[in-house]
């Protein structure tokens, strides 16, 4: 199995992160909220991840969210059917009101990654 998570995985086109948010649909299960669009033109599944600055004011308390959040994506990506038919556009929301668990955190990273893609 990969555990990478490459440059070309990564989600950063402002045209894609538009589209994703205005055709995509949501999944939430607490404290992460995801926002996911299916897409047919041959790319990656790419992904994106977030932590809203209201919640968290220190950027250290952010970026470990964040990092906690890809840790637990790089290692449940292999989830995802990874065939022609099901590839997606992802947005990973950070809901919660304080930090949580990595353990937290990957059990309801599993719960979504399976709501989209039973």
């Amino acid at each position: 199995m990969n555990f990478r998570f490459p440059k070309s995985e990564k989600l950063k086109s402002k045209k894609e992160i538009k589209l994703l948010f205005t055709e995509g649909k949501t999944v939430t299960k607490y404290p992460i909220k995801l926002f996911f669009l299916p897409t047919q033109n041959g790319q990656n599944t790419k992904a994106a991840f977030s932590v809203p600055k209201h919640r968290f004011k220190k950027a250290v308390d952010r970026n470990r969210i964040k990092r906690q959040i890809k840790e637990a994506y790089r290692h449940q990506k292999h989830l995802l059917k990874n065939n022609e038919d099901s590839r997606y556009l992802l947005f990973f929301l950070y809901i919660g009101k304080e930090t949580a668990l990595y353990n937290t955190i990957d059990t309801s990273l599993v719960d979504v990654i399976k709501k989209i893609n039973p």
